[in-house]
């Protein structure tokens, strides 16, 4: 897997998968949707698609306050109303090339004098453009297949051979990691929500020369970080902070740790590379976890 951006959920049983990544694990984060939206009815069509504990819509007024937000958290995708004239707009709109990881998603009436917005939209790689109005009901379902953390975790879902992750507990853990988009997660939070253990969980998931599971997850908060420092629009600092490192020291220390590389270093590398040099010794620490 080179990149997250693009990919669709995984084969054969995709709706299930995409189903199963944002409810049934208990520990997919709610997806952070960004919206630029001046109409109330688009704002309430958001609202509808993503209630309380099946997401949270953050509604900004400029680009700048959007260009924050994507380097202070974590964003899912970001809704814009390319139909809306002025100058925040069309800022807005061009942040999508800044951040082309983060799907870009346009709402409109469409009406006849929309076509140069959609144009616009079309020429900065929007993922896709809602129509307001006709679009409402099927919202969640045209963003869903999109978000960051859907993506990602489907791009992931059957884990590299070479972990050797084969066990159904093993399986199991590796899906709820991923689940988080490469947010920070714990040991006992996963223990929880498989039914085992902290202990059996720590056993069971390196049993058989497989890695740590700590070890893992660290591993997958990379992959997340080497996908977000492909983007233009962020440094190491954002990349650190959106993901929840404590600081970019703390990047740098877990990218030399688990890859044996820098955090510069990582936007250079795809995630098959990243796999192996975790591979090579580094998927154990000498302390049981």
């Amino acid at each position: 897997m080179a990149s997250v951006r693009g990919q669709g959920v995984p084969p054969g049983d995709g709706p299930v998968a995409a189903k199963w990544t944002e409810e049934a694990s208990g520990l997919a984060f709610p997806p952070l949707v960004v919206a630029l939206v001046a109409r109330e009815r688009g704002r309430a069509a958001l609202r509808a698609a993503f209630p309380r504990r099946r997401g949270r819509v953050l509604a900004v007024r400029t680009a700048d306050e959007l260009a924050t937000t994507l380097r202070s958290a974590l964003t899912d995708v970001v809704v814009i109303d390319v139909a809306a004239p002025g100058v925040e707009t069309e800022r807005a709109t061009a942040l999508a090339r800044e951040f082309p990881s983060v799907p870009f998603v346009g709402l409109a009436p469409l009406r006849a004098a929309d076509g140069p917005a959609l144009a616009a939209a079309a020429a900065h790689d929007f993922a896709d453009v809602a129509v307001e109005g006709v679009d409402d009901a099927a919202l969640r379902a045209i963003i869903a297949p999109l978000l960051f953390s859907t993506r990602f975790a489907s791009a992931l879902w059957p884990p590299p051979p070479s972990l050797g992750l084969e066990a159904p507990l093993q399986q199991a853990a590796w899906r709820c990691v991923i689940a988080r988009g490469g947010r920070p997660i714990r040991t006992s939070e996963l223990a929880a929500a498989l039914g085992v253990t902290r202990e059996h969980l720590s056993r069971s998931f390196s049993s058989a020369g497989a890695p740590n599971l700590k070890r893992v997850i660290d591993l997958v908060r990379l992959l997340a970080a080497a996908e977000l420092s492909k983007n233009p629009g962020y440094d190491v600092r954002d990349v650190a902070r959106v993901l929840g490192f404590a600081s970019a020291s703390h990047l740098s220390s877990t990218a030399q740790r688990i890859v044996g590389t820098r955090p510069a270093s990582l936007s250079r590398l795809r995630a098959i590379d990243l796999v192996e040099r975790f591979g090579q010794g580094r998927g154990r620490s000498r302390r049981s976890t």
